[in-house]
Parts: structure tokens; C-alpha cells; sequence
């Protein structure tokens, strides 16, 4: 009688947030842990409520998933259901994924290092002055490490005067750069002397793709114009930006910086960038 063989067991993966449906990061996972052999499988988990949320998470522990991303909304509110946060979440205020260790929920960031090295590729950060539009999970993680990475000033532009007062705050409390806040009414014009207009807000992404209203007459030609928006990886924000001539990171870029250093830490390899700029490309059938 010959002995059976069973396949090992699947490792499953996981993002909670809403919407997640026109996020590609689960196709992209996918064709990255077949090409390294990985019988591993992520999955979007549409959250459709902030009430759900503790529920969700103790079930990322009692399923057994072997790592999780935390996405919009709720970056902020799942930090008290983890059992242990890193020093960037600590200092940022806003969680955007796990490792799990002896069933141990561990909460970290890098959102914000994701979209430094993006923005690196293109320019240098250190010296320049930074138009955050929106401040919810990603961009207060986004704003925090351009500090870090050297920015001169940040300008956080909000329709909510709490959100960003709060956030300039813990960025300049976290990195001594001096960030101030600024009421988003309306069409924004941009301040004079930006290097860097970043928008980190959801309008633009698919289906709706709404356009960000900004006075574009007020955007230096020069000015290195950034989105967090993974699909589209062209948003009419960034057609706008290309129009005036500006140079141009999308938020596709930002993904891939950021979800290989996921792949490192919850599988322990250490990808190469183009596996993952490939496997992002055909999740967004380009």
C-alpha cells in the first residue's frame, strides 16, 4: 500500500478594510508567492463596518492567517484590538499591517516608507516642502516619514480642522519639522514654493475616479505631483499633473515599495522588485 502524499497546508493571508474591491494587492500576493514556490493565498476582507472590526481581527488569530494588511478605514481604530504595536505605529497613530508570532498580533507601518522610496526614485525629499491632501491612516504615516526622510515643512490640507491640526501635531512632535494645517474648501490652491502635492485622500480611485479639485494655474511646473491611489495607476489627478508637465509618482509605485517589505517580513524572503512590478502589472492588466 503505497503512502499518501498531502499537499502542506495553505497559508492564508488577509487585508481588512472598505472598499477593497478594485484593490489589486491580492492578485499581486498571489503571483508573487507562486513564483517563489509559496503555497500561500491572500485574501480581501470587505469590512464593512468599524463595529466589525474587533471581531475581524480576533478572527485574522482564531483563523490562523499567517499575516494581515490593514487598510482605509480603519488603520487608526484596530490598534487597540492588537496585542503589540511597533515604535512607527507608536509614533505614527495608525496601523497598516501584522505579523503574527505565537499567535501574538503585532501592529506596524510603512506606508510612509513605502511612499518615500517611491518619491525617491524620482527626487530627492530632503530640503523640500510638502501639500499633503487628506490626513486619515495613510497619510498621517506617509506625512511622519517624509519628515523623517528630511521634508522642510509639510502643509496637511483637511475638511476637518481636528484631523488636521492632530496630525501636523504628532508629525512635528515626532520629527521636530514644522507642519501646519490648512482648510480644504472648496477648489484647493496650492500654496507658492511646494516641491511636493501629494494627494492621500480616495478620490480618483476606480470605479467612481472623481477628480481632485485643485487650481492647477496655482501648481508649479516643477512641482513633483504624488498619489496614494493604486488603481488607476494613471487617476485624473495625475492626468491633470501630466498635463501642466509635471513629474509625476503613482500610488501603484508606492504599493510595490511597501508590499515587499510585507513579503520579507512575513515569509522571511527577500523579493526582487521586478517579481513584484510584474505581478502588480498584470493584476491591473496592463
Amino acid at each position: 500500500m503505497s503512502n499518501i502524499i498531502l499537499p502542506p497546508q495553505k497559508q492564508m493571508t488577509t487585508m481588512l478594510g472598505h472598499p477593497v474591491a478594485e484593490n489589486p494587492i491580492d492578485q499581486m500576493f498571489d503571483e508573487v508567492y507562486a513564483h517563489y514556490g509559496l503555497h500561500w493565498q491572500f485574501w480581501k476582507c470587505d469590512v464593512t463596518s468599524e463595529n466589525n472590526i474587533p471581531a475581524a481581527i480576533a478572527g485574522v488569530r482564531a483563523l490562523g492567517f499567517a499575516g494581515a494588511c490593514i487598510t482605509v478605514p480603519y488603520k487608526v481604530v484596530s490598534i487597540p484590538h492588537l496585542d503589540e504595536i511597533d515604535e512607527d505605529v507608536k509614533a505614527i497613530g495608525a496601523v497598516n499591517y501584522m505579523t503574527i508570532k505565537d499567535s501574538r498580533l503585532i501592529g506596524h507601518n510603512n506606508d510612509g516608507k513605502g511612499v518615500v522610496k517611491a518619491i525617491q526614485k524620482v527626487t530627492p525629499i530632503a530640503g523640500k516642502r510638502v501639500v499633503m491632501l487628506g490626513a486619515g491612516g495613510a497619510g498621517r504615516a506617509m506625512a511622519a516619514e517624509l519628515a523623517w526622510a528630511g521634508a522642510s515643512h509639510l502643509t496637511l490640507i483637511t475638511r476637518r480642522e481636528s484631523q488636521g491640526i492632530e496630525v501636523a501635531q504628532t508629525v512635528t512632535r515626532a520629527s521636530g519639522v514644522p507642519a501646519d494645517w490648512m482648510q480644504w474648501s472648496g477648489e484647493v490652491c496650492v500654496p507658492e514654493g511646494t516641491d511636493i502635492l501629494m494627494n492621500a485622500t480616495h478620490l480618483g480611485a476606480a470605479p467612481q475616479m472623481e477628480p481632485v479639485p485643485v487650481n492647477w494655474e496655482t501648481v508649479s511646473q516643477s512641482t513633483i505631483v504624488v498619489d496614494v491611489i493604486t488603481n488607476p495607476r494613471i487617476t485624473p489627478f495625475l492626468k491633470a499633473a501630466r498635463d501642466m508637465g509635471c513629474p509625476t509618482v503613482n500610488g501603484v509605485e508606492m504599493l510595490v515599495q511597501l508590499a515587499m517589505q510585507i513579503f520579507e517580513a512575513w515569509t522571511g524572503i527577500k523579493p526582487d522588485e521586478a517579481v513584484f512590478q510584474r505581478a502588480v502589472a498584470k493584476a491591473l492588466g496592463e
